[in-house]
């Protein structure tokens, strides 16, 4: 069964970070992308960060860049969003997603985490 687990969320004052983690089974990552999204009450889900595993390449939102960071890990098959800085606004349920390169369709989805960022 393929599945993607995201871990990390929380609560956390603004200012603070928050690592979270999207770990995969029943599916390799190898050439896939893997994608962070979220979605606040209220709010369209917005796509937030993507990294390539077949060169590294990263994408940030403006909303995040320069305070997050998505890398992949030693484990295979897991993929991090460091976030610093928090904000209030970073309060969403946080997603990761995979799509197979080069498709455009993100067909693999997470559960969801909840980040709380209190001011």
């Amino acid at each position: 069964e393929v599945q993607l687990v995201e871990s990390g969320g929380g609560l956390v004052q603004a200012g603070g970070s928050l690592t979270l983690s999207c770990a995969a089974s029943g599916f390799t990552f190898d050439g896939h992308a893997i994608g962070w999204f979220r979605q606040a009450p209220g709010k369209e889900r917005e796509g937030i960060s993507c990294i390539s595993t077949s060169d590294g390449n990263t994408y940030y939102a403006d909303s995040v860049k320069g305070r997050f960071a998505i890398s992949s890990g030693n484990a295979k098959n897991t993929v991090y969003l460091q976030m610093n800085s928090l904000k209030p606004e970073d309060t969403a349920v946080y997603y990761c997603a995979a799509r197979l390169l080069p498709d455009s369709s993100w067909v693999y989805w997470g559960q969801g985490t909840q980040v709380t960022v209190s001011s």
